[in-house]
């Protein structure tokens, strides 16, 4: 009975210790494996982790580069309204002035009428005639002389000068010619006559001076 417990002892303990060193091998490859496993999971969460984050940096750059441009496109928008809120107040701070100066142009006009015929009055008066024997005439002759002194004063002072370009160089934006007329002794294109005085209005001729020009023989 001994010999035959022995016997089975003996059979026995290398299966056991097979089997022990078979699940220690197993054991070890299970543990690796678990192991190997939680690295994986771990680098897979730190890709993903990466990944996220590559992602959301490039969003963020996106929206920078977009709010960027937006920013340029208003301060450009905003440049362009200043130019254009400039160019219209200087616009409309010049055609305020030219109303103060040019407004009273077709009232200056009507005077000019009235200064012509002053002028036509005191040229019509026989110089010969003015004496201190026919006072009248002299006081008359006078006081015309004075009105139209006058009133080329309150020209002046509004900007209304008198032209009167006789022997002065033709100029087609103060004078209109009535004819041309070869002159001995003239220099072609110099003014030779002039039947009606011009204007200008703060530099600006209001009208032109009728005139005869000098044309080459």
């Amino acid at each position: 009975m001994a010999a035959q417990c022995s016997g089975l002892v003996r059979r026995t303990l290398p299966a056991i210790a097979l089997s022990l060193r078979t699940s220690s091998r197993r054991l070890c490859t299970a543990t690796k494996q678990k192991n190997n496993g939680q690295n994986l999971e771990e680098d897979s969460s730190q890709n993903e982790q990466k990944i996220d984050s590559t992602s959301t940096e490039k969003t963020l750059i996106e929206e920078k580069v977009k709010l960027e441009e937006q920013l340029k496109e208003t301060l450009e928008k905003y440049k362009r309204a200043l130019a254009d809120t400039e160019n219209l107040r200087q616009w409309s701070q010049k055609l305020v002035e030219e109303a103060k100066l040019y407004g009273i142009q077709g009232f200056c006009k009507d005077l000019l009428e009235v200064a012509d015929i002053l002028e036509k009055a005191t040229e019509s008066v026989p110089k010969d005639e003015i004496k201190e024997e026919n006072p009248h005439l002299k006081n008359l002759y006078e006081g015309l002389v004075m009105t139209e002194v006058q009133i080329q004063k309150v020209f002046k002072k509004h900007g209304l000068l008198k032209l009167n370009p006789l022997g002065d160089k033709f100029d087609p934006y103060e004078h209109e010619a009535l004819f041309h007329t070869p002159i001995e002794g003239k220099e072609p294109g110099t003014v030779a006559l002039v039947n009606k005085v011009g204007y200008k209005l703060h530099g600006r001729t209001l009208r032109p001076a009728l005139v005869g020009v000098v044309k080459e023989p």
